[in-house]
């Protein structure tokens, strides 16, 4: 009966942890994901170096987008290095 009581404050630690700490980031990755994987042409974005600039084409292959960070200077950005989307275009009907 020893073992098992000594065992039982592990085990709420770890449910704790889960629930507080695991749980709640493997959210904010999915979230994260699918807002990556539906950028398209003309959205505003913002990279996590902290570049802004418009996506100019989205490369599908290659998991990249052009953005054109200033007039006629595009670069070439992979896609999970978007960290946020400032402005969202409408899907195209």
């Amino acid at each position: 009966m020893q073992g098992i009581e000594s065992i039982i404050p592990l085990i709420l630690i770890f449910a704790i942890m889960y629930f507080f700490l695991i749980r709640p980031q493997q959210k904010k990755m999915k979230e994260h994901q699918a807002m990556v994987a539906a950028v398209r042409r003309g959205d505003r974005i913002i990279t996590q170096g902290g570049l802004k600039g418009k996506i100019t084409k989205v490369k599908e292959g290659e998991n990249e987008v052009e953005v054109e960070i200033a007039s006629g200077v595009v670069i070439r950005v992979v896609q999970s290095t978007i960290a946020d989307v400032e402005n969202k275009t409408e899907p195209a009907k």
